[in-house]
């Protein structure tokens, strides 16, 4: 039998399949499809203090080999999360989860991570640090090494919770953003967050989405994605979860190869709901046929 366990910051995971925030909802709007308990677990949308209708429309814009979207974090706020979604994906996923964070100033991220910290349905909190800085001109969080590990710094005061912190990508120098937030305190990193990217109506002449640009996903990204992985895992001494552009179990064994102890599935589950399932489905056969007995064996990454 193949081993698809993996131990991640104390925890055993059955599997290291997660489906990313934003790309699942709250995680129960999946239940009508497959037994989502099948899961490693989830990541949830991303959760702000306050309540955030998102960006005007239109905000969502396809392209070759994924889309654009500029969503805006779009949540009830985190106490409506911790009382009214949070409880509903415990009806139907029994498992813990991990709360994605967003913010817009440190005082933003510090209080609801302190809320989120609480929860016992809440195994880790991860920080989303690609938001807009707006006390600083707008800038985002993860741009910057000195912000960001101030960012969690301060966060980490009063986070009860294991802390992964979720990079951008669209920087000069993903080692130095890693090293940065491992130093402040970071007891993972995930990466990686959406490629900045825009789309012309050739009707108008104008960008298609109202914010002109936005974040792309989707299997384009994947080799930027895996480049990523590979050089952060290799230069840091925390664990890595990989994400961006995974279609296939294939994908998760290269993204495994290159340093990631888990993954996260985004854009797919938008093109097909059922993806995380088939992919779990699939592994033992694919694990198979490149002779591999334990996922956790061929994880690179330095210790």
């Amino acid at each position: 039998m193949r081993d698809l366990k993996i131990n991640f910051l104390g925890k055993e995971f059955k599997n290291p399949i997660i489906p990313a925030s934003g790309c699942f909802g709250f995680g129960y709007e999946f239940a009508s499809y497959y037994d989502i308990n099948i899961l490693g677990s989830i990541a949830t949308k991303g959760t702000t203090l306050e309540p955030r209708y998102g960006n005007p429309l239109p905000r969502i814009a396809e392209c070759p080999a994924g889309l654009l979207n500029s969503i805006g974090l779009q949540n009830p706020g985190v106490d409506k999360v911790i009382s009214e979604e949070l409880v509903k994906l415990d009806e139907v996923y029994h498992d813990q989860v991990i709360a994605n964070v967003g913010g817009h100033s440190f005082e933003d991220y510090i209080l609801t991570v302190e809320k989120l910290s609480k929860v016992d349905k809440v195994f880790a909190i991860e920080l989303n640090i690609s938001c807009p800085n707006v006390k600083e001109g707008g800038m985002a969080f993860g741009v910057d090494p000195e912000v960001a590990s101030s960012l969690v710094r301060e966060v980490k005061k009063v986070c009860a919770k294991p802390l992964i912190v979720k990079l951008s990508p669209n920087v000069t120098d993903i080692v130095a953003m890693a090293k940065a937030v491992e130093e402040a305190g970071a007891d993972a990193i995930s990466l990686i967050n959406t490629l900045v990217g825009m789309r012309i109506d050739l009707k108008t002449g104008k960008p298609i989405l109202s914010m002109k640009a936005g974040g792309y996903s989707g299997p384009g990204i994947f080799p930027v994605a895996l480049r990523m992985v590979y050089q952060v895992s290799h230069n840091v001494n925390i664990p890595v979860i990989g994400m961006g552009g995974i279609t296939s179990a294939r994908d998760v064994l290269e993204m495994m190869y290159a340093g990631a102890s888990l993954v996260q599935i985004g854009a797919q589950n938008l093109v097909d709901p059922y993806c995380c399932k088939k992919i779990i489905e699939e592994l033992p056969s694919v694990m198979e046929e490149y002779q591999i007995d334990s996922l956790s064996s061929i994880i690179r990454r330095t210790v």
